[in-house]
């Protein structure tokens, strides 16, 4: 499994309640420009049409040496393939409790598949965020005065 491209302000910005993996139908030069890492997940999120989940917002870059004639929208509606069981759990824990689909990471499978990471999240207040911050300085606080005591 090789991360192409993370999400890292989901983390920030979501409290993220359970992931989901599943695959993602690209085109030809797409799936040259992931390989590249030229795509963007921060204002990315998944959306339910029709029994089908489909991820918004993810912006890809035209691939450059690629066809002048074949030239697609970076932020189109992309197709992401799950089993019809999860997409009705997803589905049934969006409309219930208001929760938001958000991408988390875009890798790529051992056999060679395009997949992306997402997770339910519920959105994060202002001070929820900042005590985050506070847990992590600690940590980050505890851990250097840890390291400097059992130094041999």
């Amino acid at each position: 499994m090789t991360t192409v491209a993370r999400n890292r302000r989901a983390h920030h910005k979501y409290a993220i309640l359970e992931t989901f993996d599943g695959g993602l139908a690209l085109t030809g030069p797409e799936v040259k420009s992931v390989r590249a890492g030229e795509l963007h997940l921060e204002d990315g999120f998944g959306r339910v049409d029709n029994g089908e989940i489909f991820l918004w917002n993810v912006h890809i870059n035209p691939y450059r040496q690629g066809s002048l004639h074949v030239v697609q929208e970076p932020t189109r509606k992309r197709k992401v393939l799950l089993h019809k069981t999860e997409i009705r759990r997803v589905l049934g824990k969006l409309t219930t409790k208001g929760l938001t689909l958000v991408p988390l990471e875009i890798y790529f499978s051992k056999s060679g598949f395009a997949k992306v990471k997402l997770g339910l999240a519920k959105g994060k207040n202002a001070p929820d965020q900042r005590e985050d911050l506070k847990r992590k300085d600690l940590g980050r606080e505890m851990r250097r005065q840890f390291s400097g005591r059992h130094k041999l």
